[in-house]
């Protein structure tokens, strides 16, 4: 696939390494003038997490794009996954006529999309038409304004978000004609770090590997997951913001990938109740001055860190309830939270230990939170928000955790538990005096809706359970 890019990197035979970070301006317009680059898409993500936006021709878009922006129609953080227009939001509707919002291209994002032959990709920060300020309740724009408050403390971020899959040798095409039933697992045992099952599946797992590093995401490594077909490859940590972009980009290079190949991924939280379910783990730790700010001389439980770690880790598990939407977003999300699963059901922290719904990992330098709630379907942006929302109001608070937890977590049933329904999580979130302080009431507001309407939506379908269940037998 997109063979010419060894070409591309000949005729940049001077810097060869910059493949695998970020272009300028300059180095696009090269490439646009040598016919190497014609189109750049433009984009942005939806409360999904899911790339919108447009292809430009490569000459139009250094003509004016790149400096001007482009528009996008404003029912786009308005609608829900079939891209139907829902009514009840404030921000968009049709007495205003659903106008347009203002897609203003980081330039900072600006990479190679590698697995697209002649294409370049920028993300968005998505403004209003009117003010030209950042759309609140626009996905970027609500982690940009948790970013900028660490930086206000003078701290830096560093997150990662390890994301599962499942691999299917169906196309999605196939899938969708077959109900998404049936279909052809990429495993046939648990590969949780088989080589060979690895081996059986590395003609894609390699090809997106290598897309990813070329198109500016730097990765680590690749595994096998516990479930069959299931798998997990992880990018290098970053800032917040990079991190989610990296995150965006993943999820997008590896659909586009599988298309191309004839097969599939799901990032579905549970895709089969016999199933492990596909997580997002977030790893964060803060950082001033070069020195990781979680590093100190208090001896709390097993464990020696600063006040900052421990103020920190209080927020965000305190706050978990309140914020769950944003780490687990859809109906699918809360099947994922079952005993013996490898997925958290509880809120307790632990010293590596898996059961734990945070896990503290890594020492000296290496010293970081790991929270597993989150599912590999949560939208990055919105999920290291409720993240750095939490932990900063933890420090701002002064916000002790509970005691360190030893053993297993499933079994703690005098510890509170994950919200069990969207529902629920939705109702906390949508009462929450403290989202509403560090989000935004009109977040709340905005967010709160789409998460009912996500549930209304469900509770109205008629499922094949209920078919199989009901049919003959009632």
């Amino acid at each position: 696939m997109c063979a010419y890019y060894d070409e591309l990197g000949d005729s940049l035979s001077e810097n060869k390494p910059r493949l695998a970070r970020l272009l300028s301006i300059g180095e696009l317009r090269e490439l646009v003038q040598h016919d190497q680059v014609r189109t750049v898409i433009v984009a942005f993500t939806d409360h999904y997490g899911r790339l919108l936006g447009k292809r430009f021709d490569g000459e139009i878009f250094l003509d004016s794009v790149w400096d001007h922006g482009t528009h996008a129609c404003d029912y786009l953080l308005a609608n829900d996954m079939e891209m139907t227009p829902v009514g009840g939001y404030r921000f968009a509707n049709w007495e205003r006529g659903y106008g347009d919002f203002h897609l203003v291209p980081d330039l900072g994002t600006l990479r190679l999309a590698s697995w697209i032959e002649k294409t370049v990709l920028v993300l968005c920060d998505v403004k209003s038409e009117k003010t030209e300020e950042l759309l609140a309740v626009a996905p970027r724009s609500i982690l940009r304004r948790q970013a900028d408050q660490t930086e206000k403390l003078s701290l830096q971020s560093a997150v990662a978000s390890e994301l599962e899959y499942y691999l299917f040798r169906n196309s999605y095409r196939e899938a969708a004609i077959k109900g998404y039933a049936g279909l052809d697992e990429a495993g046939w045992y648990s590969e949780d770090y088989h080589i060979l099952q690895g081996t059986r599946n590395e003609a894609f797992t390699a090809a997106v590997r290598h897309h990813l590093k070329s198109s500016g995401v730097p990765v680590e490594s690749s595994k096998g997951e516990f479930g069959t077909g299931q798998h997990e490859l992880n990018v290098l940590h970053a800032g917040a913001l990079e991190m989610a972009d990296r995150h965006a980009i993943y999820k997008q290079c590896l659909k586009e990938v599988a298309e191309q190949m004839g097969i599939s991924v799901s990032f579905m939280a549970k895709l089969a109740t016999t199933q492990a379910g596909s997580s997002c783990h977030i790893h964060l730790s803060l950082w001033r001055d070069g020195v990781n700010a979680f590093v100190g001389d208090e001896q709390f439980g097993p464990i020696k860190c600063s006040s900052l770690f421990r103020w920190f880790l209080g927020g965000w598990i305190r706050h978990v309830p309140e914020v769950m939407v944003f780490y687990a977003p859809t109906v699918n999300s809360y099947k994922r939270y079952q005993e013996g699963s490898w997925a958290p059901t509880r809120i307790a922290w632990s010293r590596d230990n898996r059961t734990a719904g945070f896990r503290v990992v890594g020492k000296g330098q290496s010293l970081r939170i790991e929270c597993r709630i989150p599912g590999a379907d949560c939208n990055p942006y919105l999920a290291i928000a409720a993240v750095l929302a939490s932990g900063l109001n933890g420090i701002a608070q002064k916000i002790d955790p509970p005691e360190c937890f030893s053993g297993d977590v499933y079994r703690a049933t005098d510890v509170p538990r994950v919200p069990k329904t969207l529902s629920e999580a939705a109702g906390l979130f949508a009462k929450s005096e403290f989202a509403k302080r560090a989000l935004g009431e009109d977040v709340v507001e905005h967010y709160g809706h789409f998460f009912r309407t996500e549930q209304e939506i469900f509770d109205g379908a008629v499922t094949d359970w209920e078919r199989r269940r009901y049919f003959e037998r009632i």
